[in-house]
């Protein structure tokens, strides 16, 4: 019976697994070097589906089926408890609560962290809250989002790093930022742009909060010409306007349609 595939895998039953503190990046191959493919967030939830003995392992991300190849030391069993959901693009986990403290960790919006049992602090008029095993996070970063718009929230990442198969605030692609963006508010969009427009109702007038999409491209629109966009052009998020300028021309030239959220 063939239970290994080439490249030293095996079959195992698929387990539930749950992303640690950092960041993890899933990979094309399992290698080191491979192109980064996606990104788990902090406390994301994970299913481990092939693995073998070096620690490499085939993982699917279970809110959007994604599958990409890591490491499996930093992978929890257990899920995460009385978890917080960071709202802030991009915040820091303290040694104590107290911002000369030493950082523990990077969190970005769209993480999860456990809240400790115990009572939060204020110093300096500055709330924090006790997470991890011994971490603290000011409490404005996990402030609830004042207004469901999508737009609004992506406009907040501009001059963030563009980086291919990223979905934090910390360096992300165009796709991810679009898949952020929208999860922030319980819209579950699919990680690649071609999925997210087979996903979304086609239309053909443009309005504030609609995706356009190209060929391996998705940007948001602000209005019915303006769009902010995680792009290798600017190496950033930026906003460019379709028909206007000599990118803006290309992507006119290269635009496949619109997308709306329908819920």
């Amino acid at each position: 019976m063939l239970d290994r595939l080439d490249g030293g895998f095996r079959f195992i039953e698929p387990r539930a697994a749950w992303n640690g503190a950092g960041r993890l990046s899933l990979r094309a191959r399992p290698e080191a070097l491979s192109p980064q493919v996606s990104e788990a967030l902090p406390g994301q939830a994970l299913e481990v589906v092939l693995q073998r003995p070096d620690g490499w392992a085939w993982l699917r991300t279970l809110d959007d089926r994604y599958l990409g190849y890591a490491r499996v030391e930093g992978l929890l069993t257990e899920a995460p408890k009385n978890t917080l959901a960071v709202t802030a693009l991009r915040g820091h986990v303290y040694a104590a609560p107290k911002i000369t403290a030493p950082i523990l960790a990077e969190v970005c919006l769209g993480a999860l962290v456990t809240r400790r049992d115990e009572a939060p602090v204020t110093d300096k008029h500055r709330r924090w809250l006790p997470v991890g095993e011994q971490g603290w996070l000011q409490e404005v970063c996990a402030a609830p989002l004042s207004d469901a718009d999508p737009a609004e929230l992506a406009l907040r990442f501009i001059g963030t790093p563009y980086v291919w198969g990223g979905r934090s605030a910390w360096g992300l692609d165009c796709s991810g930022l679009t898949q952020v963006v929208f999860g922030a508010f319980g819209r579950s969009l699919p990680r690649d742009a071609d999925m997210q427009q087979a996903a979304l109702r086609p239309v053909e007038q443009p309005q504030r909060g609609d995706l356009a999409f190209f060929e391996g491209h998705v940007g948001l629109m602000l209005d019915g010409r303006r769009m902010v966009h995680a792009n290798a052009t600017a190496m950033a998020v930026s906003v460019d306007t379709l028909g206007e300028g000599e990118y803006g021309e290309r992507l006119q030239a290269d635009l496949l349609g619109f997308g709306r959220w329908t819920g």
